[in-house]
């Protein structure tokens, strides 16, 4: 297959540049504890300095694989599936989602937000990040805001996002892993404050597993 037949499809979204697939415990936000396929799409351009994930930025190394092998090899796992990056809204989202669904599976996403969305979702997960803003209509479909607290300033952020989304979305704030130490008492204490607010922690790291 030809290199400008294999960019065509990835831009079609029926290829995609996959970093990696595994079966494990959603660890964070509202569905920690679920056993849950992970798809994980190469490629963004968000930059977050504490992503523990960087490796997935370079979409280019990443094989574009078709996404037919994809739901193939999640079918034989679980019925929740969750895709994540990378940015994973950086491709087109709907093939892939419409494959998935039509296998009966539960689709979330994990998301900044930060490009138009596409596909067809059972639950998002909305990280926005400052260096690179959800556009309106991520905001609209959030069914869960994480927002990632590295320092005191995350909580005015934090607070300038939850106004953005709808009423019946769950609001968390997440420790960032290196500053654990730091940043949890002082989550704890502003949840307490403001319980409109849940805690969220990486539990999948507490556990040792993907």
């Amino acid at each position: 297959m030809s290199t400008a037949v294999i960019t065509e499809m990835v831009d079609k979204g029926v290829m995609l540049p996959l970093m990696e697939e595994f079966y494990t415990i959603q660890g964070e936000g509202y569905h920690k504890g679920t056993a849950a396929y992970f798809i994980r799409i190469g490629g963004c351009d968000v930059g977050c300095h504490w992503c523990d994930v960087k490796e997935s930025w370079n979409a280019a190394t990443h094989p574009p694989t078709p996404i037919h092998n994809i739901v193939q090899n999640a079918a034989k796992y679980s019925k929740t599936i969750v895709i994540t990056g990378g940015e994973p809204l950086t491709w087109d989202m709907g093939p892939l989602t419409s494959a998935l669904k039509e296998q009966g599976m539960s689709v979330h996403i994990e998301t900044s937000g930060a490009y138009p969305m596409s596909g067809t979702w059972d639950w998002v997960c909305l990280s926005p990040k400052k260096m690179k803003l959800p556009v309106a209509e991520a905001y609209a479909a959030a069914n869960e805001l994480k927002v990632i607290v590295y320092n005191k300033h995350d909580l005015i952020f934090a607070e300038e996002q939850a106004a953005k989304v709808s009423g019946d979305c769950i609001l968390y704030l997440q420790p960032e892993w290196s500053k654990r130490d730091t940043v949890i008492p002082m989550i704890v204490d502003y949840v307490m404050e403001n319980p409109k607010w849940k805690v969220s922690l990486q539990t999948h790291k507490y556990l040792n597993i993907p």
